[in-house]
Parts: structure tokens; sequence; C-alpha cells
């Protein structure tokens, strides 16, 4: 939409009127953004990326833990910096630049987990430096950070790496219990404060042992996926069903006789 400044005087013999440009510019739905995030567009579940880390690692709930977390910073840091060069970087040097800033933040996460968990980041081994190869970060910074600004782009790459991250946390409950009989085992390589998390579900477990290797992880993520997939199923039908019910107050008219 477009007005003109008269400043209060008529349209007539006034020469260069300005035209300002009023135009809205369209708000930023956030709750449609963590809704992507952790359900919608789940990078696991619906997206199906990052599968590689995501069946390697998930035996336990605190490797699990322990990549999600460290997944989710990346990705949430590397969305910002993107976002605040993405006036700088054009499209040819583009994605090498991407995966520079990714790389750079990665090895800070790297350090970071041998300075302070450091068994931790020895139980994960080379999963943590692939996260730099995860293709969840680079497509968040292709296709959403490098147009967004950076409250925004910060806001996306948080919720798609907690939904990363809660994915992994499910699929290390589900192998863990499974496989060991515990859960919150060893939690103190990754929180000191967490000596006395373990919970023994089933004692004198044996263990079943599909359950802690990778068909274990294949079945248990298809039973995730499925689970969503019933879900959104089940939410599609009820809305579909409330959209087909008659509206409160209408009343029906019966004809009756032929109508010319």
């Amino acid at each position: 939409m477009a007005t003109s400044v008269d400043s209060g005087k008529t349209d007539e013999g006034i020469e260069g009127v300005e035209l300002l440009d009023l135009t809205d510019k369209p708000s930023v739905d956030y709750k449609q953004i963590s809704s992507d995030g952790l359900w919608t567009k789940n990078a696991a579940l619906a997206q199906l990326l990052g599968l590689c880390p995501l069946l390697a690692v998930s035996g336990s709930v605190v490797n699990a833990l322990g990549l999600g977390l460290a997944t989710m910073v990346v990705m949430t840091s590397s969305n910002i910096v993107v976002s605040l060069i993405r006036h700088q970087a054009n499209e040819t040097i583009r994605l090498p630049v991407f995966v520079m800033i990714i790389a750079a933040l990665t090895t800070c996460v790297e350090l970071l987990m041998q300075a302070f968990a450091y068994e931790l980041y020895q139980i994960l081994g080379i999963f943590i430096p692939l996260i730099v190869t995860n293709c969840i970060i680079l497509g968040r910074a292709d296709a959403f950070a490098s147009k967004n600004p950076p409250l925004v782009a910060a806001l996306d790459g948080f919720m798609m790496g907690a939904g990363f991250a809660l994915v992994l946390v499910a699929l290390g409950v589900i192998r863990e219990i499974l496989g060991l009989g515990t859960l919150f085992a060893n939690m103190e390589l990754l929180l000191p404060f967490a000596a006395n998390w373990e919970i023994v579900i089933i004692s004198d477990y044996s263990g079943f042992l599909l359950a802690i290797l990778p068909p274990g992880a294949f079945i248990g993520l298809g039973l995730l996926i499925a689970l969503k997939n019933n879900i959104d199923d089940n939410r599609a039908r009820r809305k579909a069903a409330r959209e087909d019910a008659p509206v409160a107050g209408s009343k029906r008219v019966r004809v009756t006789g032929n109508i010319s």
C-alpha cells in the first residue's frame, strides 16, 4: 500500500510528492517454527536425516544425550553465525563458507568435551567430529538461517536440534531398558553430579543382545516413526471430523414438493 505525503496541502500544484511504502512485512510464526522442529518436520522421524549417528550411539541414554546436546549446540550456533553473515556470503562461496563455520563450531564442541567429559568423548569417538557432515545442520543453515534474521535462525536451530536430541534420547531409553534392564546408567560421564541416577528396571536381567546391536536400533527407530505417523493420522482424522461437523445453532430446512 502506498500513500502520498502532502504536509496539509492540496495535491494540485505539488511537485516531487514522496511515496512511502507502508507494506507490512509478514510476521514470524514462532509457534510454527517450534512445532516444525520438534514434531512436524522432525529431522529424524520425518526427514530421516542424520541416521548414522542416531543409530550408532543410541545404545544408552548417556551416549544419546551427549551426542544430542553436542548436535544441538552446533546447530544453534551455526544458524546464528550464518544468519549474521547472510548478506556477505554470495551464491558462489555460500556452501563452502557454511561448512567451514560448522567445522569450526564442531571443533569447539569437541575440545569442550575433551576438557569436561573426556570418557564420554572417547566412547562417542568419531561421531563427534562427524557432526560436520550431518545433513541436518548444513540443510538448515542453507534453507533457513541464510534467509532469516539471527533470532529466528537461532530458534529454528535450537528446535531442530532439540527434536533430533529427543529422538536420540527416546531411542536410547528403549534400547537401554530392553538391552541392559537399566536406565540412566553411567550418567556421571556427562553430568558429574548424576552418579546416583541409575535406575535398575529389571533386577538380575541377563540382557537382550538384539536391542543394543544395530538391528535393534533400526527396529526401535521404525517403531518410533510408526508411532509418529499413527498420531499424525489420528490428528488429521479428528480435524477433518471437526470441520465436517454441523455448526452449533444452525438449522436444516426441509423442503417438500416441487420447486419451479
